[in-house]
């Protein structure tokens, strides 16, 4: 097929825009900026834009298709120019749907961890040799790309509750309807495409009524608002409640408790426990029995930028996150300080999503760092520009996350300086952002400070 991609930067744009490359499609693509890693990875195979923008004439009737990011706003001229001849235009969410049809679809949902199960149940079902096609939304170990469409008969796919397409507003997984789904838990999030709480559950409650009936959901039980949307839900499907997996740490080391053995894990953390055993349930659904998950997950050291160790040297340690929403950003905050009892922890966090930029929803933050023994929030005025919202103030900042242990910090350079004078030996050092700190190269400037 002919396949054109508006907006192919996206990071699940270019992995399906190289999925189907792989595959033999004819593919073309633009976008108005494109960073890395997407840059570099679009232009190894030669499907980097030659110039980029929008340009109307790549738009043509012998397309068979039109896929549509959401980077692309509504009056984007390859889209006026699209929609002028009557092209198939559809979302990529749309698209993998068309494309598993005939498939198993087991997919998991949720505020937070849906990366982490994903990436769980990729390692665990590739190192038993299954047939599978997937789609997740960050790089993981072992795997080219982040989407794989074949003849497989099932396909894990990470559902992502954000919108489809700047001109199909409804969340990306409400288009999978599942036969095996997870929800890990609500915590609001994108609240400039839902703004109120109720707004928010509500799209959680469309998708459990999108199971395919007859279908199984694995929920977490900890978490009442998602207790209430599974027990008021007339869908004949199957609902099973899952929680943390029995566990103790020793000497730095994570250990599971199961059927009377103990098995080392490399990840840590409450949230992480917790996802391994909806893990376990779904690759239980896939044939794979509990002695062979666990002997499995033994290996897995989680998935990129999900509190990832990116530096390690004479007792000090740094770790990376993407946390970014309230409920992330305390768990990983949680799992370090627990995991590193004895050691000085030293968090560095960056508003960069609209969300966490928004001063109507900065104040969910309140009391995330506490169990930091110091802690520097960082944002930067140009994100807020870009993001069309107010301007915030460091005191504003300050006050909203409501811990003595917090100092903020609007400029790069001084934040680095922040960070550097911290190290007194013995010290973690935690970094959850979405972004980058504004250019730091997070990695390189790890390896410097420990």
């Amino acid at each position: 097929m002919n396949i054109h991609f508006i907006s192919i930067g996206g990071s699940a744009m270019h992995n399906l825009a190289l999925a189907l490359k792989n595959s033999g499609h004819r593919i073309t693509g633009s976008d108005d900026e494109i960073f890395e890693p997407s840059r570099g990875r679009l232009k190894n195979a030669d499907l980097l834009p030659n110039e980029f923008g929008w340009f109307p004439e790549n738009i043509k009737d012998n397309l068979d298709i039109v896929i549509l990011g959401m980077h692309a706003k509504p009056d984007n001229p390859e889209l006026l120019k699209a929609q002028e001849l009557g092209l198939n235009i559809v979302s990529y969410p749309e698209f993998i749907f068309h494309q598993s049809q005939n498939k198993k679809r087991i997919v998991i949902g949720g505020s937070h961890g849906k990366t982490t199960i994903t990436a769980m149940v990729m390692h665990v079902l590739s190192d038993m040799n299954v047939d599978f096609d997937y789609m997740v939304g960050s790089k993981i170990k072992g795997f080219d790309v982040m989407v794989r469409l074949s003849d497989a008969p099932v396909i894990v796919l990470e559902g992502d509750e954000y919108l489809s397409s700047p001109i199909d507003r409804r969340p990306k997984f409400h288009w999978y309807k599942p036969h095996i789904a997870v929800l890990t838990g609500i915590a609001w999030d994108h609240i400039n495409v839902f703004p109120t709480f109720e707004n928010y559950l509500e799209q959680f409650s469309i998708f459990v009524n999108l199971i395919e009936p007859k279908g199984k959901l694995f929920y977490y039980d900890g978490d009442k608002n998602l207790k209430n949307i599974v027990n008021r839900s007339e869908n004949n499907i199957l609902k099973v409640p899952y929680s943390m997996l029995p566990n103790e740490t020793e000497n730095g080391i994570t250990y599971v408790l199961q059927n009377e053995r103990k098995y080392p894990l490399q990840v840590f953390g409450d949230h992480n426990l917790t996802n391994l055993n909806a893990a376990r349930y779904i690759c239980n659904e896939v044939g794979i029995p509990d002695e062979k998950f666990f002997n499995s997950i033994q290996n897995f050291d989680g998935a990129s930028n999900r509190l990832e160790l990116i530096a390690k040297s004479n007792g000090n340690f740094a770790f990376k996150d993407f946390a970014h929403a309230p409920s992330k950003v305390l768990a990983t905050v949680e799992a370090v300080r627990k995991q590193f009892e004895e050691k000085k922890l030293i968090v560095c966090f960056e508003l960069h999503t609209y969300s966490s930029l928004n001063s109507k929803f900065i104040t969910q933050y309140n009391g995330c760092l506490e169990k930091a023994d110091e802690a520097a929030v960082y944002f930067n005025s140009h994100a807020l520009k870009m993001k069309r919202l107010p301007q915030l103030t460091e005191n504003e900042v300050y006050n909203a996350f409501g811990s003595e242990n917090v100092v903020v910090f609007s400029n790069s350079s001084k934040l680095q300086d922040w960070v550097i004078n911290r190290n007194a030996g013995e010290t973690v050092f935690l970094f959850m952002s979405s972004g980058n700190f504004d250019g730091i190269n997070i990695e390189e400037f790890s390896k410097k400070l420990i």
